[in-house]
């Protein structure tokens, strides 16, 4: 849990008390709200230039995190909240406007406040940090693990990352997890899931090295954070130790991570901007599981079970198919097709479909291959922006794919589904620092 502080700007202590009883009575686990402030208070010009951080700050969470430990403290789940998502205040004024600024009318006790409102959830505690405070966490633990399939680039944020395995300092993560404007995954879902992965492998490096292992390291550990994370008052060392050697005892697949489902990815409201609008009926059932201290992986209320998911949208992916049929069925999909089938072989090779692409486009060639089962992917060097797909003599059916951007970047999963896929012992996959 002390492993989800991520970037803010760094303020003062806060003692909150929101004044809600818990939902279900006792026994109902912990609840714990983590948060980043976006703010440059405090923080030099040659700290806002070292850091990628320029520009106005609106004193409001960037980052919000719930984590729930079961009251047999024997499986963890953790919930992004998306920073733009549209609730009503807990200041008793019936106004709405984006979770974010809760912070900003009424510092941490209105975001807590604001958040029990929205889920119905009790929160018993409360951690808060900031962008240095983020920086020096991760360098004071050691520094992260970032795995990407594919370069990444964000101008805004400053990262400038190869594919890969990295190891990175608190500077190079803290690039990383505010990224919004990649080219893989934008926005803040995307974000969002690039978080999760970083927590997932910096809580089993933690474990892995012992930092949880029992009081002692544990409290050692905690100690450490509390020198660039703030509490509220409620919220003692042993409190922290209790919870974080709890989560040093867990298995990766009794670690759960989530994001809110969106209805609305685009709602427009005067005055206030783009905001996310939650499903309310996954939503609710995901307050309720944790509500009644149960798993939200499994669960087909909070996200219903797709029969073909796609990991990205077909209406971005190009393609070029040299049998009419296919393209048709293709297209009634929803990808972006040209019909080829007028140059195609007049003797079909032998085998199922064969789709050619550019290497860095393996999620958008996952989606096409989940359209054409048993397509055989043959990444080509150099390869132009379209799929090409050459149909073989074995017959093809071609699956209607359904593409869920909760699905794709927030459904439940456990960190075993989320840890660096990457190897550390292979050759090419040597930890490196992303370029600063």
């Amino acid at each position: 849990m002390l492993a989800t502080l991520l970037p803010g700007s760094y303020l003062g202590w806060h003692a909150v008390s929101a004044g809600h009883q818990p939902v279900g009575g006792a026994g109902r686990g912990t609840n714990v709200l983590v948060v980043g402030i976006d703010s440059r208070a405090g923080i030099s010009a040659a700290e806002k230039r070292r850091l990628h951080v320029g520009g106005e700050g609106c004193n409001c969470t960037d980052v919000m995190m719930l984590v729930h430990l079961s009251a047999d403290e024997r499986r963890a789940s953790v919930v992004s909240i998306p920073r733009d998502s549209y609730v009503e205040y807990a200041d008793g004024t019936a106004r709405k406007g984006k979770i974010n600024a809760a912070y900003k009318i009424g510092g941490g006790p209105l975001a807590v406040a604001t958040v029990e409102k929205a889920t119905g959830l009790h929160i018993d505690h409360y951690l808060e940090t900031g962008f240095l405070g983020f920086e020096q966490t991760i360098d004071n633990l050691g520094g992260a693990t970032v795995c990407v399939d594919a370069p990444l680039k964000d101008e805004n944020s400053g990262l400038d990352i190869g594919a890969g395995r990295h190891r990175t300092d608190g500077n190079q993560t803290l690039r990383y997890v505010r990224a919004r404007h990649v080219n893989l995954r934008p926005g803040d879902l995307g974000r969002v899931r690039r978080q999760q992965h970083v927590v997932t492998d910096l809580l089993e490096r933690l474990s892995a090295d012992g930092a949880l292992s029992g009081p002692v390291s544990t409290a050692r550990t905690v100690r450490t954070l509390l020198k660039s994370v703030r509490t509220d008052e409620r919220t003692s060392l042993d409190d922290l130790v209790r919870i974080g050697s709890a989560l040093g005892r867990l298995r990766a697949d009794r670690t759960e991570f989530a994001t809110i489902p969106i209805r609305i990815f685009d709602h427009r409201v005067p005055g206030v901007g783009s905001t996310l609008l939650w499903d309310e009926v996954r939503s609710a059932a995901l307050w309720d599981a944790l509500g009644a201290d149960r798993p939200i992986t499994g669960d087909a209320r909070i996200q219903p079970a797709l029969e073909t998911p796609a990991v990205t949208n077909p209406a971005g992916i190009a393609v070029r198919v040299d049998d009419a049929a296919v393209a048709a069925a293709l297209r009634a999909n929803g990808f972006v097709v040209t019909d080829t089938s007028q140059s195609a072989p007049t003797v079909r090779p032998a085998g199922p479909p064969v789709i050619r692409y550019a290497a860095d486009r393996k999620e958008d060639a996952a989606t096409l291959a989940a359209a054409l089962p048993g397509a055989r992917l043959q990444p080509v060097p150099g390869h132009g922006p379209f799929f090409d797909v050459a149909v073989g003599a074995q017959p093809v059916d071609v699956k209607t794919v359904t593409f869920d951007r909760n699905f794709a970047d927030g459904a439940p999963v456990t960190a075993d589904r989320l840890r660096c896929a990457v190897p550390q012992d292979r050759p090419d996959a040597a930890p490196a620092l992303a370029r600063r």
